[in-house]
């Protein structure tokens, strides 16, 4: 019954002095507000960039010619393209994955009136199944034209786009460089990768791309998909096995070639903007602590203004936990209000900025829960200061204030 009375008496005071109140609890609402944003917003551009590698393709490794240098502004070291002898090597040695070799340049192609400047890369069908990429129109490549180069290709959605508009694609001719192409298929639209259009390519077989348009059998780069999880650590290793026989590459000597796991990467990237989204949340959560002393500097006041009060109730027997659980209540409401308008106000932020930004919005209750109790504990650690020096109030002395 008593605590029924003193949230009542708490909540006729908070609103006894409304512009005030607001004004404190302003300090929590834009603290957890803040805080719910930015890991929101951190978990949103996470779950993004997780998406888009992983779109690439399933267990993934790239091996290219040459080696990388780290870092943003890494730069790559000139090597001898991967030839028919590193390919058949692989193909015939490497156990637990399916490789696809590639092929590419930068084109314009040409339709009608239409041209475009796009990506071709000559491959095979096991690059439909490592990139994890689908037909949506047409077919994929026959056997008896992978063997013969025909001159056949498969459109990305945005070059479908630019040349044929809503025009159907299968069966026309294209110009691709020099090259008249038939296309026999359109793929599946995929999401952007980095700000890269992934639909923005051509696919054809990959003796028709060197022997009608590179010019030459080089290889420049072998897609290769783990069949398991777990698995990948293991073919990495036997690809460098391989290739360093293949290659002729001496003992002790660096790799001439490169091999970049996409599951690394994303582990990476993945574990890089958690740690931002924590540096985040904690500077933003810094508005919480100014919030908290706001509401202890208002409920000293508080504590002034009401001393005559404090002492009529302490001199007609009113205890003095009775008086310190008043003031707590009021200080814990307060807060308890700002974390609630927070969390919506957070919420909401996150999820208009997510739509502004194109991210997947990912509600995360942990972090939700977490703001609340905090606002809450909040309102405790800085309320029980002013409550406890209004409880230790001197009947007598507090009826003589003015």
């Amino acid at each position: 019954m008593m605590g029924w009375t003193t949230l009542a008496m708490a909540l006729r005071e908070i609103n006894r002095n409304k512009m005030r109140s607001s004004l404190t609890a302003l300090g929590i609402i834009i603290g957890v507000g803040a805080v719910i944003a930015m890991v929101h917003l951190g978990q949103a551009t996470t779950n993004d960039v997780t998406a888009q590698i992983s779109s690439l393709g399933q267990n993934l490794l790239m091996v290219t010619p040459g080696t990388r240098t780290r870092g943003p502004g890494g730069t790559r070291t000139a090597a001898t393209p991967f030839d028919a002898a590193d390919v058949k090597a692989l193909q015939e040695q490497l156990a637990g994955a399916t490789l696809a070799p590639s092929a590419g340049s930068r084109q314009v192609v040409v339709y009608g009136n239409a041209n475009w400047p796009t990506t071709v890369t000559g491959t095979d069908n096991n690059f439909f199944d490592v990139r994890d990429w689908d037909i949506a129109q047409g077919r994929k490549f026959e056997a008896s034209e992978l063997r013969s180069a025909t001159p056949v290709c498969v459109l990305g959605k945005t070059v479908v786009t630019e040349l044929f508009g809503d025009e159907d694609p299968l069966g026309a001719k294209i110009r691709v460089g020099k090259l008249s192409c038939n296309v026999i298929g359109v793929l599946q639209s995929k999401q952007a990768m980095m700000g890269s259009d992934q639909d923005d390519t051509i696919l054809m077989p990959l003796r028709t791309f060197q022997r009608r348009i590179a010019g030459n059998w080089d290889v420049s780069m072998v897609y290769v998909s783990a069949l398991e999880d777990g698995t990948t650590p293991q073919v990495k290793a036997d690809i460098e096995g391989i290739l360093r026989k293949s290659r002729r590459i001496a003992v002790g000597a660096a790799d001439d070639f490169s091999i970049r796991d996409m599951a690394e990467i994303a582990k990476t990237v993945g574990n890089t903007t958690a740690i931002l989204t924590i540096l985040l949340g904690a500077i933003a959560g810094v508005s919480l602590l100014v919030g908290g002393i706001g509401i202890m500097n208002i409920m000293l006041v508080s504590v002034t203004e009401r001393t005559r009060e404090i002492g009529i109730r302490l001199s007609v027997g009113a205890r003095g936990r009775e008086v310190l659980l008043q003031f707590l209540v009021e200080a814990v409401v307060l807060s308890t209000i700002g974390g609630i308008v927070g969390i919506a106000l957070g919420l909401g932020g996150s999820l208009l900025a997510t739509q502004q930004l194109s991210l997947p919005f990912v509600l995360v209750p942990e972090i939700v829960t977490i703001a609340f109790i905090f606002s809450a504990a909040v309102g405790v650690g800085f309320g029980y200061w002013p409550a406890r020096k209004a409880a230790r109030l001197d009947p007598i002395e507090a009826l003589r204030h003015e």
